[in-house]
């Protein structure tokens, strides 16, 4: 986890414009949706937080009166509290550095875990989900976002020239880093996804799994909670 952790370093300051401008700004919409699929609840904890985006939309939405975000990325979230302060929610979001894998709570800590657009990153996913587990209350809510390919052949054909023709000139003009977007493509392609991903957190503990996908299937946000 740590060479995932140097690469986000590395592009921590462009990240979010990176992000908006590939996906043309589809991106906020996918995460207010995830935030406003949530009960309301006291604590929530941000799994690859980033740069904050859930955690301030989880606050500004009104679903949660605590939000606590880790992220592996110093960089990341140096970014993300420089937002968060600007938002004003100070107070309210605390973002730390931890692992995933090994999280510093213990368990039946918070009401919902969120995470977007993390999870293919995860070295030791099984393990990962099972601390997001533990760390849920009882009946606490389960929120994943995360880019997918999408199943249709028509939207593969205009996904695949975006991505091998568009989207690598966004990335290098942004980021200037080569390795950073190779990564972020093949780390899609090859993540499970839809009913493969429900599996995954099925074995892991979760109940009541179920996905969505979202503009195309170029997105997908999958739900579950704890039994």
């Amino acid at each position: 986890m740590e060479g995932i952790g140097a690469l986000f370093d590395s592009i921590s300051n462009r990240y979010d414009r990176f992000n908006h401008t590939s996906s043309m700004g589809i991106d906020r919409i996918w995460r207010r949706k995830a935030i406003k699929s949530l009960p309301k609840c006291e604590t929530i904890l941000d799994v690859a937080a980033g740069t904050a985006d859930l955690c301030i939309e989880a606050v500004k939405r009104g679903k949660a009166v605590r939000v606590v975000g880790i992220d592996i990325s110093e960089g990341m979230l140096n970014v993300g509290r420089e937002k968060v302060s600007k938002s004003g929610f100070d107070g309210s979001i605390e973002l730390i550095v931890a692992d995933c894998a090994k999280l510093p709570f213990p368990g039946n800590s918070f009401d919902a875990v969120t995470c977007g657009y993390g999870v293919r990153n995860f070295a030791e996913l099984d393990r990962c989900l099972l601390e997001m587990y533990r760390v849920l209350k009882s009946g606490g809510q389960l929120r994943i976002l995360e880019f997918t390919y999408p199943q249709s052949r028509f939207v593969r054909f205009f996904y695949d020239f975006y991505f091998t023709r568009i989207v690598p000139k966004i990335g290098r003009k942004l980021t200037d880093n080569d390795e950073a977007f190779a990564y972020f493509v093949n780390s899609v392609k090859n993540f499970a996804k839809g009913k493969d991903f429900l599996a995954i957190l099925e074995r892991n503990g979760f109940a009541d799994a179920r996905f969505k996908s979202q503009t195309f299937g170029i997105s997908t946000l999958y739900s579950a909670c704890k039994r």
